[in-house]
């Protein structure tokens, strides 16, 4: 079954991406920095729930896992927003890492005043001795690293899997085994380094050990939701009759696990620094405590209370209405969660509340991140229909 990408859809998606772009000449315009800011919050954003696309496509291939069989193409189509959201990040950097990135102002690493022996009042020797790593070429590199193998890889998977469509038997299927196992170690690395640079580097005095993962667990459950309410909208359409209760309940139970691994994370960062209270480690916190109260409660309420309580009961994870009622809170909980994350690093105590260029860039990126995937998956037919495991999909049942 094909899926139409229809003009009403594809005109108000362009009206979103128009709404971006003007509020991005506005912001610059108004203020740069806040602009910078917003940008990058929302690539990153929508970058993160682009990688969980070609994540979940991967680890159910070399799974062998059959039951999300049915609606993969929703994953792969997520997965093409990859190379947008990458570009994105890379002109963000080059262009507005003066704004973003402490590290990169050259001040901090000069020990005296240009032509004297007074000494430099801004010298940073935190950030002189990060400047091996930390450094604009060595950042750039690694940028379009991650890009190339993430496009990469993705791009790969979803070749074999539509040569699949048009050849049958089980060679590009044991063929995508191999790629999908090669690429999920690829993604463990550089999903955490990735995390370090993009992210991490924001507050570049401070440090955690577990953030790589605190990322990816924010990026999965978030894809998930993503996920979960393209099914639904696509269900709504007449699309995915096999996709039944059973498949919703297992998005479900994913989206509720992974709520809670995500607080474990946030919990257990917060909970060691509250508990050892070292001034390296509690800078952190303390920024977004001291400024942010407010935002940091919202965040923890939406990304783990709601959802756990919503989700807990069997029925609750096989109702649609309850569903997207979750996956939309969830999608607003992170992106509040990256809001958090680079705000106050950014911008800090000069934030009063929210305004209409973040609002604005949202819609910008999300009509965006829309149009891709809906023209990804008006490309290809919505089913793998010669996949050796669709019957198994076909019947599954919980």
């Amino acid at each position: 079954m094909e899926f139409n990408f229809k003009k009403n859809a594809k005109n108000f998606f362009m009206v979103l991406m128009a709404i971006g772009v003007v509020t991005i000449i506005a912001g610059f315009l108004i203020n740069p920095h806040r602009t910078w800011s917003a940008l990058l919050v929302n690539d990153f954003y929508f970058l993160a729930i682009a990688l969980c696309g070609t994540f979940f496509v991967a680890v159910n291939t070399i799974a062998q896992a059959g039951w999300a069989v049915g609606f993969r193409r929703v994953p792969e189509a997520m997965g093409t927003f990859i190379l947008f959201g990458g570009i994105g990040m890379i002109l963000i950097f080059l262009f507005g890492h003066h704004d973003l990135y402490q590290w990169t102002h050259a001040e901090y690493y000069n020990k005296f005043l240009a032509g004297t022996k007074t000494p430099n009042p801004d010298y940073d020797k935190i950030l002189d001795g990060k400047k091996g790593f930390l450094n604009v070429p060595f950042f750039t590199i690694r940028m379009i690293a991650y890009i190339l193998i993430w496009v990469g890889f993705t791009r790969w998977i979803r070749k074999e899997s539509l040569a699949e469509d048009l050849d049958g038997g089980i060679k590009h299927y044991d063929k995508s085994i191999k790629i999908g196992a090669i690429y999920i170690v690829l993604f463990g690395i550089t999903s955490s380094t990735a995390a370090w640079d993009f992210i991490m580097s924001i507050d570049a005095h401070w440090f955690s050990t577990l953030f790589g993962w605190y990322i990816f667990a924010g990026l999965f459950v978030s894809g998930l939701a993503a996920m979960c309410l393209l099914i639904i909208y696509l269900k709504s359409l007449g699309h995915y009759g096999n996709v039944n209760e059973n498949h919703l309940h297992d998005v479900g139970k994913f989206m509720f696990a992974f709520s809670i691994f995500w607080t474990y994370l946030w919990f257990s960062q917060f909970m060691l620094y509250w508990y050892a209270n070292l001034p390296e480690e509690v800078t952190y916190t303390k920024a977004r405590w001291d400024h942010y109260r407010l935002l940091f409660w919202v965040n923890f309420f939406i990304n783990f209370v709601f959802p756990f309580l919503v989700l807990m009961t069997r029925d609750a994870k096989r109702k649609i209405k309850i569903l997207l009622i979750a996956g939309t809170a969830i999608l607003i909980g992170h992106w509040i969660d990256v809001y958090l994350m680079v705000m106050p690093g950014t911008i800090g105590r000069d934030w009063n509340g929210f305004n209409l260029i973040e609002f604005g860039i949202l819609a910008g990126y999300a009509g965006a991140f829309l149009f891709v995937v809906f023209t990804s998956l008006a490309k290809a037919p919505l089913i793998a229909k010669n996949h050796p495991l669709l019957k198994e999909s076909i019947a599954h049942h919980i």
